[in-house]
């Protein structure tokens, strides 16, 4: 990416233009169902251990966004570590930690599903990286006050304990040695289908408000038009596999969706 699409109009472009393949992204999504996990199956090419898949998909955004910062010739400030911190938490738990907790029976995910995450999170690197280090505003010691702030932050918090507790519940549906599904309890999970989904759409929406930004405001976006369509995907599995299902869930906003 050329350094001149850091001149905030030349940015502000980029990111409208990813708003716009997002909306597009979403529409596919409801039609075609991502090739992986439970929704697996042939047609997709060559598949990799989902372990390496998860590390080769995520690992360019827990490295990217460092790298903006070494490059840049403004430093970060307080504020700017703190974006930074919560950044590497979220992505070094999801790159490194989320593929080792993975279960020994995860189905293979498709080169084609890992390549087109791999070029996900180099982009969206580029606009968050360029937006804190390079675009954006400088944020100084005020903003550590700023009402936006303080509610992006926990909101961002909120929905990384909402998403990991999720995903501990899950992993423990299985013992050593199963391969099967079972309906998943206790938590969120009273309510939705996948509040592991849900708590990472609060994680980001928090992120778009913490840092006030359209390049934020646009990785919300695309993280719900991922999530949604396969929280309504994951929702109609259950109900096809599970006779028993509970009735009251809905796919990923209690009451709504």
């Amino acid at each position: 990416m050329d350094v001149s699409i850091f001149e905030t109009s030349a940015f502000d472009t980029v990111v409208c233009a990813w708003f716009a393949v997002g909306g597009v992204t979403f529409v596919a999504l409801l039609f075609i169902t991502a090739p992986y996990g439970r929704h697996g199956r042939r047609g997709w090419g060559p598949a990799v251990n989902p372990r390496i898949g998860w590390v080769v998909m995520e690992l360019p955004a827990a490295l990217g966004v460092p790298i903006f910062l070494a490059i840049s010739n403004r430093g970060m400030g307080l504020a700017g570590l703190v974006f930074l911190t919560l950044w590497e938490i979220h992505y070094l738990q999801r790159a490194l930690a989320f593929p080792l907790l993975l279960s020994p029976a995860s189905s293979p995910i498709p080169i084609s599903v890992v390549s087109m995450g791999f070029v996900f999170n180099v982009f969206n690197v580029h606009l968050q990286g360029g937006w804190l280090y390079r675009a954006g505003p400088w944020y100084g010691v005020e903003w550590l006050h700023d009402v936006r702030f303080l509610v992006g932050v926990a909101l961002f918090l909120s929905g990384m304990a909402l998403n990991w507790h999720s995903d501990a519940i899950l992993r423990r549906l299985r013992t050593p040695g199963e391969t099967g599904y079972e309906v998943p309890h206790g938590g969120l999970f009273r309510w939705v289908t996948c509040p592991n989904y849900l708590g990472e759409m609060v994680e980001w929406m928090g992120w778009a408000i913490a840092t006030w930004s359209l390049a934020g405001a646009a990785f919300a976006f695309w993280t719900a038009a991922n999530l949604v369509p396969r929280a309504l995907a994951h929702h109609r599995w259950y109900r096809e596999k599970f006779p028993e299902y509970p009735k009251g869930r809905r796919a990923i906003i209690p009451h709504v969706l």
